[in-house]
């Protein structure tokens, strides 16, 4: 099942290692602190409490929200100027095959 996991975590260290937590588990980066992929029931259990863990008695919000394969297929995206998570374009140039929606 696919699923989105979105948190906010203050401290740094621990937000690092909750995005290592998510990579690990084969989850791809879609915003600064969201991640996205396939996890079974069992495997989101799982991360879930290894975040738990790492959590502790931390600040923190993590989310699990599993998404079915028809609400996946109405997914848009809005990418401009080719932009690619944690790359900034440069000022002035213009991609058009990089601009507009799509269906993910």
């Amino acid at each position: 099942m696919q699923c989105i996991v979105v948190y906010d975590i203050p401290k740094t260290k621990i937000r690092k290692k909750v995005a290592d937590y998510c990579l690990d588990y084969g989850l791809t980066r879609i915003q600064f602190s969201a991640f996205m992929g396939e996890l079974n029931v069992n495997r989101q259990g799982e991360l879930l409490q290894k975040i738990t863990r790492k959590v502790g008695k931390n600040d923190a919000n993590v989310q699990v929200i599993p998404i079915c394969q028809q609400d996946m297929e109405k997914r848009k995206e809005l990418v401009v100027n080719g932009y690619v998570l944690g790359q900034s374009s440069k000022s002035g140039e213009e991609k058009q095959t990089g601009a507009g929606m799509s269906n993910g």
